[in-house]
């Protein structure tokens, strides 16, 4: 079990998200006491291997013959 302080959960929310995404529980404490422990809701691993497979998925698609920026003044009329 990871251990953080409360003022990095406030900090830095994204890096208590990805630990708890992979599965790991996480203890949030305020001056070295323990407040609150924080579980995975349905972290599991086979999520992650979908998840991580479902993105190198996107990642091997061909990369489109518009370029961004042309999409992005497209939008804006």
């Amino acid at each position: 079990m990871k251990t953080i302080s409360l003022r990095t959960l406030v900090r830095e929310p994204l890096k208590v998200k990805r630990m708890t995404r992979a599965g790991q529980p996480v203890q949030v404490t305020d001056n070295g006491k323990p407040l609150w422990i924080l579980q995975p809701a349905n972290g599991t691993e086979a999520d992650e291997a979908e998840r991580r497979r479902a993105i190198d998925e996107v990642l091997r698609e061909k990369p489109s013959k518009i370029s961004l920026s042309k999409i992005v003044l497209e939008s804006r009329r």
